[in-house]
């Protein structure tokens, strides 16, 4: 049986690490990407624990084994993932130029352990994620690498919508939301 939880523990967020590593574009290849998805950045576990401390990670377990995670990424850490620095302008760009509220959490990073995928793992752990941050947040923002065909359709599938497109290190990126 699923459960969902926000990560409370240093061995959840290790737990977290290592499906992280496993699921790397870099780790994988091209055939891999395409038909599975990928995670782009690699976090350590000291910005980890201090994302976590900040505002708690969603994940997914069965029998006690962290097996999808969600992660959460106040605006107070823009700074500390260089990668994510052009997303965060570009988000708050869009957001003052559409007028819309900035209350807001960034899912940094979502991963299903690839032996859960296509069980409903991922859709539950953003319901899990949108009950847990509605009474804090507006939204859920996140941004996909359109080169990651399975997150985007999974993406939208759960209610993401297109923001805006934008390039970044030489790869083009798509900036979406989940109203809350």
């Amino acid at each position: 049986m699923i459960t969902y939880h926000r990560t409370t523990t240093d061995e959840e967020l290790k737990e977290i690490l290592a499906l992280q590593q496993v699921n790397l574009s870099i780790n994988i290849s091209d055939e891999e990407k395409l038909k599975e998805g990928f995670v782009t950045l690699k976090h350590d576990l000291d910005i980890l624990k201090k994302m976590n401390d900040a505002c708690a990670h969603c994940i997914a377990k069965i029998d006690g084994k962290t097996i999808g995670f969600a992660l959460s990424m106040l605006q107070s850490f823009k700074k500390d993932v260089p990668l994510l620095i052009p997303m965060f302008n570009r988000v708050d760009e869009i957001l003052e130029s559409e007028k819309l509220s900035s209350k807001y959490v960034v899912m940094g990073q979502v991963c299903i352990d690839k032996n859960q995928r296509g069980k409903g793992v991922f859709k539950g752990l953003y319901a899990y994620m949108a009950r847990e941050m509605k009474d804090d947040y507006d939204s859920i923002i996140t941004e996909v690498d359109v080169k990651n065909i399975r997150s985007l359709n999974a993406h939208k599938s759960v209610g993401f919508k297109l923001l805006k497109k934008y390039v970044s290190n030489n790869q083009l990126w798509e900036i979406i939301i989940l109203d809350l």
